[in-house]
C-alpha cells in the first residue's frame, strides 16, 4: 500500500481521493484488529497514518496551487 511520494504525485486527484478512502478504511480495520490481538505488525498503523498524511498533503498542495494560480 505504501508508495513513494513521486508515484503518488503522478496520480489524478480522483485517484488520490479513492486511495485516501481505502487507506482510511484500512486504518480503521487495523485499529479494530489491535485490541483483539489479530494485529501482529503494529508498524502497519504508523505506515498507514503516514500514507494518509502524504495523500492529504499532496491534495492540499494542489488546492493551494489552484488558488494561487487564480489570483495572479
Amino acid at each position: 500500500m505504501v508508495e513513494k511520494v513521486s508515484k503518488i504525485r503522478e496520480l489524478s486527484s480522483n485517484e488520490l481521493i479513492s486511495r485516501l478512502e481505502d487507506a482510511r478504511q484500512e486504518l480503521m480495520n487495523l485499529n479494530f484488529q489491535q485490541p483483539t490481538g489479530e494485529l501482529t505488525d503494529f508498524s502497519q498503523i504508523k505506515k498507514t497514518r503516514r500514507y494518509i498524511a502524504r495523500i492529504l498533503t499532496i491534495l492540499r498542495e494542489r488546492e493551494l496551487k489552484v488558488e494561487l494560480g487564480g489570483k495572479q
